[in-house]
């Protein structure tokens, strides 16, 4: 009896699987699959062209055609295509794609080809190519017959193509947008290529729903261009191996999940992490008119516009994909809704914090150094939903200043589980003499700065806001510090300097009795950076270090701020374990922050990076950290004897590292600063553009600043150079660490 019941669990278990994967596959439509299996005919893989864009795909006779990883085990499209009355559209996420270098990479070609011929319902079309030449060439050179149409009101004379390829979309006008329109929906067929988190960030006041041309045609077929980008899913760029998935179409996701075609029981956590990403990818693009999606979504949003959606220690996962939808939602309304309707977000409490209803309000006059670009710290925090008043003199309206509530910038969406809302600061222009701002999570207030402004310094007034802890090092008495400043009541501090400012919560600075060390040490480190490359101490405007309770990548990751956990007070403030120890963490993220893409090829990325914790250590802690040189060239000699593959050599950031701390053993940190320097005067023309290239001016310009023929060392190692390049050097006589033989 007992085994028959397990059978039949068993089988229950099987039917029900099966069932949903059937109930899925139904889901997708069947002139979408083999429109894909036409648009992929001969075409197995596609390049990435740099970091590739994305596309939402929402609409009935939308369809995802190439896909790329979009993090968390998801995936979204780089190459869409879409219906429009009788007409078709493929849009492709970066505008590389009609470029010669990438037609000509694995099956590209191949896959433009498909394209233009299922847009134009025809095998041998007629085709119109605006701006974009190599399209032109590629598609003669293939037999077909295409015209070039740029010119004066050129979108008058599609009646007599049957495609359009087009480049440059946000160029187009109005007119030319409406005779698009009616050429596709006359049967005409579409092709654009835009890479749209590039283009937004040329035209950062634009919107890429209204004023990105290839949108505003693609979202009247259901698909659109959004803002973020795709990692690879194959070696040259995008493999078409693995079918796509139907939860990609976000609406067809957003039906599975409410059950509204019975496919919602037995979802695999893979299919909830897919429709989860393609409906929060829909909710964060969709324009506030969009009547495809958009009325469903706020439907899901109002449903839970009671429930508490982020709690302290219950992360919100991809298995609860309806309640990400309404705190995406929630949040974008956040993002864009006037100050006067902004709220205090329930969610605040867990992260970043709240304040006091009785800590005071204050009014302060910041004298604010334009020459200094970025943020500028205020020693001030807005409570969460708090109206802020900030005067500038009327000098410096419309001249790019802003405001920005909250320093953690970390972007969660892609994320498959959110501990806080995915977007909690917020930036203002300043453009009036008197701005309000606000935030619904609350922040540290910062006043920021364009790069290039000359507006010398000026007072900027701020009322309504709380005092936080702000040590500044150099003007910040120790005796102020303890007496007062320390104890003020927002929620989180920052100790400052102008080499770089360390962010965390107030409790961790409640018991320092002074942070002047402190500093001075970490003023130590930044120059050292610098000292690296040969430039002088004082820099644009300091790095920052700041504390989350999730990031974005990774246990710490660089940029502007350096973003890393929330256990980082620990060490972060424990001088004498820096002193002593260290801390090649946070030197590797700085060292990310002061690496140059000269002299960083493919498979160092990781590496050169390490060259500042390297020097920090044996400058700092007369160590090598977590280094080990004796162990580490051990596993040299043996990727010797296998044959010193360099794909090995790119993978293993601590065995490529040998590499280069045996170039320093042999000249000394002062061959890095002559060569660092050497390659801050290189002239435009001479600086290297490809991978090869990179590696044949590190080789050469080593070689020349410490007069040795290094071709030999670069051969020994595996690392792969030009012959041209070691000619160049051959005069010299040849270098080999020592104990080392060729």
């Amino acid at each position: 009896m007992q085994m028959i019941q397990i059978r039949s669990y068993v089988w229950a278990i099987i039917c029900t699987v099966l069932l949903a994967t059937t109930l899925l596959t139904r889901t997708a439509s069947g002139d979408d699959r083999a429109d894909r299996r036409k648009l992929l005919d001969g075409v197995t893989e596609v390049a990435a062209p740099g970091w590739t864009g994305q596309l939402c795909v929402f609409g009935d006779g939308a369809f995802a055609v190439v896909t790329g990883d979009a993090g968390s085990e998801t995936r979204l499209p780089a190459v869409a295509a879409a219906r429009l009355g009788k007409g078709r559209m493929v849009g492709f996420a970066h505008n590389g794609y009609f470029d010669k270098t990438q037609l000509a990479t694995a099956d590209t070609t191949r896959l433009l080809l498909n394209a233009v011929r299922w847009a134009a319902h025809k095998d041998r079309p007629r085709i119109a190519v605006h701006a974009a030449p190599h399209m032109l060439t590629m598609l003669r050179q293939n037999g077909l017959e295409a015209e070039n149409v740029d010119g004066v009101s050129w979108e008058r004379n599609l009646d007599s193509f049957d495609a359009l390829v087009s480049l440059e979309t946000g160029d187009y006008d109005q007119a030319q947008t409406v005779a698009i329109e009616q050429f596709v929906r006359r049967g005409g067929g579409f092709l654009a290529a835009e890479c749209p988190w590039g283009w937004l960030s040329i035209f950062p006041t634009k919107s890429l729903t209204s004023d990105l041309g290839a949108n505003r045609l693609f979202l009247k077929g259901g698909m659109m261009f959004t803002r973020d980008g795709l990692n690879r899913t194959s070696p040259q760029g995008f493999s078409t191996a693995v079918e796509s998935s139907p939860l990609i179409n976000a609406s067809r996701a957003l039906k599975v999940l409410q059950g509204q075609d019975g496919t919602n029981t037995g979802l695999s956590q893979a299919d909830l992490r897919q429709a989860s990403a393609s409906i929060v990818q829909a909710a964060q693009s969709l324009p506030q008119d969009d009547t495809m999606l958009r009325p469903s979504l706020e439907r899901v949003r109002e449903r839970f516009a009671n429930t508490p959606l982020i709690r302290p220690g219950k992360p919100l996962g991809a298995d609860q994909a309806l309640e990400r939808v309404a705190l995406t939602l929630e949040v974008q309304r956040l993002q864009e809704a006037p100050v006067d309707q902004i709220r205090a977000h329930p969610s605040a409490t867990v992260f970043p914090g709240s304040v006091s209803a009785t800590a005071p309000r204050v009014t302060r006059t910041v004298a604010l150094d334009t020459g200094v670009p970025r943020w500028h710290s205020t020693g001030l925090y807005a409570a969460p939903g708090a109206l802020i008043t900030v005067k500038v003199p009327d000098s410096a309206i419309q001249e790019g200043l802003s405001v920005r509530i909250g320093c953690h910038t970390d972007a969660l969406w892609h994320l498959d589980s959110w501990e806080r809302a995915p977007e909690i600061s917020r930036a203002f222009k300043i453009e009036s003499s008197v701005s309000k701002v606000a935030n619904a999570f609350g922040g540290l207030v910062y006043l920021e700065v364009p790069d290039g402004c000359r507006l010398g310094t000026i007072d900027v007034t701020i009322e309504g806001a709380v005092e936080a802890p702000l040590f500044v090092l150099g003007k910040t008495s120790p005796e102020d510090w303890r007496r007062s400043i320390r104890n003020r009541p927002g929620p989180w501090a920052e100790l400052a300097s102008d080499r770089l400012i360390v962010t965390v919560p107030s409790e961790s600075v409640r018991a320092l009795a002074d942070p002047t060390a402190l500093m001075q040490f970490w003023c130590r480190v930044t120059d050292l950076d610098h000292a690296l490359l040969s430039r002088p101490p004082k820099r644009s405007s300091p790095e920052r270090f700041v504390p989350d309770i999730q990031i974005s990548y990774g246990y710490m990751h660089a940029g502007y701020p350096i973003m890393m956990f929330m256990d980082a007070p620990k060490f972060l403030l424990d001088l004498d374990t820096l002193q002593r120890d260290g801390n090649w963490g946070l030197f590797h993220e700085l060292g990310h922050n002061h690496q140059q893409d000269e002299w960083t090829f493919d498979g160092t990325v990781e590496v050169t990076c390490n060259l500042f914790s390297l020097y920090n250590h044996e400058t700092l802690n007369q160590s090598t950290g977590i280094f080990d040189p004796e162990l580490h060239f051990a596993k040299f000699m043996r990727h010797r004897a296998e044959g010193a593959p360099f794909d090995k050599w790119k993978s293993d950031p601590f065995l490529a590292l040998t590499m280069y701390h045996q170039l320093r053993q042999g000249f000394g940190w002062s061959a890095y600063k002559q060569v660092f320097a050497a390659y801050d005067q290189l002239p435009s023309d001479q600086r290297p553009k490809s991978d090869d290239e990179k590696r044949d001016l590190w080789m050469v310009l080593f070689s020349r600043t410490v007069g040795r023929n290094l071709g030999p060392f670069f051969e020994i190692w595996g690392v792969p150079t030009s012959q041209g390049a070691k000619d160049s050097i051959r005069h010299l006589p040849v270098w080999l660490p020592e104990g080392v033989t060729q």
